[in-house]
């Protein structure tokens, strides 16, 4: 809100003491307000006109008939910035940087800022940032809908506009379905690890399209519970696992599920350097989405960039540009859908948290950057541990014979192949070479074990020592550097288009987005 000026404040001075004989605690069940202040209503009184300015403005706000909001998890400033510039560095000619492309949602009217701490750590997990998202309340870490007791269950917003205006819903995720932030919509867990009875909760949702990664623990932790598809079906809901049942799908056919039909690591769906052309992306479920959801009363339809976070915890910067772009390219398809119901749309665009403490720029390369070399990358680093590093361990295979595969995947050049090199800065040194010598001699003895020593950790995370060693080196010769194989506590952008966008301007907390998003949409 706008400052009041100095002269009002004076005025309204001899009254402080009735606005702190009136606030009122919150209490457990009260949701967490955001860091914007509120004008007291004895300050207000005074600018009657300005009151009445804003009261006018509030009720000529629509409510949002198709909403739309979009989780890039693990995305914040340095993923999408990321993703732009390299975009840019591609287009530049002669050297001479121009910036980068905006992607779709940075285009958007409307940018915000959220905090994401949770109840546990300023670096908090999916869990809760979901659950402050879609419930409006702070909890702890690895806790879905519930309260820091874990005894008081909160109902998210996707379940109120089912309950209470009869919308639509619609949850889409590149990861599991049941997989913490998707689950963060009509799930309330004590352990985001509960994925049996999270898939349980996903049936009983009465939800009408979900859509994304395979479900984990599909007949539960020892394998001896009635299959979550079964449940589903007897439920009433089309269970479609290939891409050809799925193109069929339409809005008569009731409720369904989507399950890819190419699963890659985790049974999660590809990431979008190693998808195939003929091969759903991300975009392709929002649009089967719009078109089962579409109706006269409206919808809401979640949709999780999820492999954009397991890209950072690898610190693996192509594939978290390719899953960066693949969520812009989904946004772009409500935008499209939005240009024909411009005063009917919302959609916002968000990331729960940060993950790995992705930063542009690196101390090997100074004040330069190298960009264009992320476009070398030919593969994840998950593909390439399970097609390629699996493979080399199987079979002892010598360094040699796997740095000719890092050539061609990643475009990484020996020194002795310098004079083919495309590329100088590409070549890779003694220095480096020397660190993936270690790194392979560490992978084809068997990797670190579960409790790897923190010199170790510090150097491979939990991940195979080459993989992540052969990703950050390409990373830090284009540029690009990671803090963390875990979360940060960097806020969030938070994008805005469309009717009510306006109200997300600002910098507030991430329980302010439930906030926002109920005031406009009239939910209780």
């Amino acid at each position: 809100m706008k400052r009041k000026s100095v002269i009002a404040m004076l005025m309204a001075t001899t009254l402080l003491a009735g606005i702190f004989t009136g606030c009122q605690a919150k209490t457990s069940e009260t949701p967490v307000e955001g860091t914007q202040t509120e004008t007291p209503a004895v300050i207000a009184d005074t600018k009657e006109t300005e009151t009445v300015k804003v009261t006018a403005d509030v009720e000529e706000t629509k409510t949002p008939k198709y909403v739309f909001l979009f989780i890039g998890d693990g995305m914040s400033y340095p993923q999408f910035q990321a993703a732009s510039d390299y975009l840019g560095a591609l287009a530049d000619d002669d050297d001479i940087v121009s910036g980068g492309e905006n992607l779709s949602f940075m285009n958007f009217d409307v940018a915000g800022t959220a905090t994401t701490f949770d109840s546990t750590s300023f670096c908090p997990d999916s869990a809760s940032t979901a659950t402050s998202i879609s419930t409006g309340y702070k909890t702890h870490s690895g806790v879905i809908n519930m309260d820091e007791t874990k005894t008081v269950a909160y109902e998210t917003i996707s379940e109120k506009l089912k309950e209470q205006k009869d919308y639509k819903i619609g949850i889409i995720s590149s990861v599991n379905l049941n997989h913490a932030t998707p689950a963060a919509f009509y799930a309330h867990q004590a352990s985001r690890n509960s994925y049996y009875d999270i898939g349980v909760e996903m049936v009983e949702s009465g939800f009408d399209y979900f859509a994304g990664g395979g479900l984990k623990q599909e007949t539960g932790e020892n394998e001896d519970q009635t299959s979550l598809y079964t449940l589903a079906e007897e439920a009433g809901y089309k269970v479609l696992k290939t891409q050809e049942e799925a193109e069929a799908l339409t809005a008569e056919d009731g409720k369904a599920i989507i399950i890819g039909e190419t699963l890659a690591d985790s049974d999660s769906l590809s990431y979008d350097n190693d998808r195939a052309d003929e091969e759903w992306a991300l975009a392709d479920y929002v649009e089967k989405g719009i078109e089962v959801l579409d109706n006269e009363t409206g919808f809401f339809l979640m949709t999780e960039g999820g492999k954009i976070d397991w890209a950072c915890h690898a610190n693996d910067a192509g594939s978290t540009v390719a899953d960066t772009l693949a969520l812009a390219d989904a946004v772009q398809v409500a935008v499209d859908f939005a240009k024909e119901h411009a005063e009917e749309t919302l959609i916002l665009v968000t990331g729960d948290h940060e993950t790995g403490g992705l930063t542009i720029g690196y101390a090997g390369t100074d004040y330069d950057t190298f960009l264009t070399n992320l476009e070398n990358q030919q593969i994840s680093y998950a593909k390439y541990d399970s097609d390629y590093v699996a493979g080399y361990i199987e079979n002892q295979t010598s360094f040699e014979d796997a740095m000719k595969d890092v050539e061609k995947l990643f475009g990484l050049v020996t020194p002795e192949n310098a004079a083919n090199a495309a590329d100088e800065t590409l070549v890779l040194n003694d220095y480096e070479m020397g660190l993936l010598r270690e790194a392979y001699e560490v992978t084809l003895a068997g990797g670190l074990g579960e409790e790897p020593a923190q010199a170790d950790y510090v150097k491979y995370g939990t991940y195979e020592p080459f993989s992540v060693t052969v990703t950050h080196l390409l990373n830090n010769k284009s540029g690009i550097n990671f803090a963390s194989y875990a979360h940060t506590g960097l806020p969030v952008a938070v994008f805005a288009e469309g009717v009510g966008a306006e109200t997300f301007d600002g910098y507030y907390d991430n329980t302010d987005i439930y906030n926002k998003m109920a005031d406009l949409l009239g939910v209780e």
